[in-house]
């Protein structure tokens, strides 16, 4: 019962979005540009300007990246496979590899553990959107229709500011530079609208889905992958690293987690896949109702 009020919440603003394109229509791609390009660099500047990082963070930095490119792998062997054209791959692996341990990992977290999970939920947080904001552009923009391939691709990723706040708010710490009173308020302000108008956005551009039309078979690899392939090995990567106990299950359950909404937001600002890609992230945030208490009862 607990675990569905962390749940609900999280759909209710998937249907705030839905409403809103059902009933007033927007345009889903310019909000999805201003969350990416202007407030998401906020939420980083702040998270890497408050946080001290120690050799634990490497750690799971390590981890991320290992288990992105070996999911990426394996979407890669499901393509080949079955025929599917470059944007279709670029769209399974949007939907496959990246977890939403944001809007979604870090309450479950802070249910799980407290505030000592919800810390490390954060900073799990921040490297992935860095890593999707590198590698999950990357393979946006070079499965884009409009897009050159991988030249186009590397040009999304130099352009996407959230690196550079991430840069900028790790300079500042280290440097010791003060922010105003002031200051620090408009970037709250900002930083916290970021993630909602992710999942707004999401629920709008779900609003424009045809059920009749979901890719069932890419939908059904993408779940498997995602929210049974994942876990497990990130359960086996875990065990690589000398890292605490509760921090090797919340890195398994952060694995285990649905599709990261803001891969929404990419296929929908490069045009790759996004019905698919927003499809995948709502069945698959759906049917983690069913699989979380499973990876909840082996790991805890």
């Amino acid at each position: 019962m607990e675990f569905l009020e962390v749940l609900l919440p999280i759909f209710g603003i998937f249907v705030l979005g839905y409403i809103g394109e059902k009933k007033i229509g927007f345009d889903t791609k310019t909000i999805s540009a201003m969350s990416m390009y202007l407030m998401s660099p906020v939420l980083v500047f702040r998270t890497f300007y408050k946080t001290t990082f120690t050799v634990e963070y490497l750690y799971m930095t390590l981890y991320l990246v290992i288990l992105c490119f070996i999911l990426i792998s394996i979407v890669y062997i499901v393509a080949s496979m079955r025929n599917y054209s470059r944007p279709e791959t670029c769209g399974m692996i949007l939907a496959s590899v990246f977890m939403n341990n944001g809007n979604y990992g870090t309450p479950v977290l802070l249910l799980l553990f407290g505030a000592t999970g919800l810390d490390y939920g954060i900073i799990l947080m921040v490297i992935q959107s860095l890593v999707m904001c590198t590698v999950g552009v990357y393979y946006a923009a070079k499965g884009s229709p409009a897009g050159d391939g991988v030249r186009s691709a590397l040009r999304a990723v130099r352009r996407m500011p959230m690196i550079y706040g991430a840069m900028l708010g790790l300079a500042f710490q280290m440097l010791h530079v003060p922010l105003s009173g002031s200051v620090r308020e408009a970037i709250d302000l900002v930083g916290n609208a970021a993630i909602p108008t992710i999942m707004i956005v999401l629920g709008m551009q779900l609003a424009k889905i045809s059920i009749r039309n979901l890719a069932k078979e890419k939908i059904s690899f993408s779940l498997m992958i995602k929210l049974a392939i994942s876990p497990v090995i990130a359960y086996g990567l875990t065990m690589l690293f000398p890292m605490d106990d509760m921090v090797k299950q919340i890195m398994v359950i952060i694995a285990a987690m649905p599709t990261a909404a803001n891969t929404t937001m990419y296929a929908i600002q490069f045009d790759t896949e996004p019905e698919f890609v927003s499809s995948a992230t709502l069945v698959s945030t759906s049917l983690s109702l069913a699989t979380l208490p499973i990876i909840f009862a082996l790991v805890l």
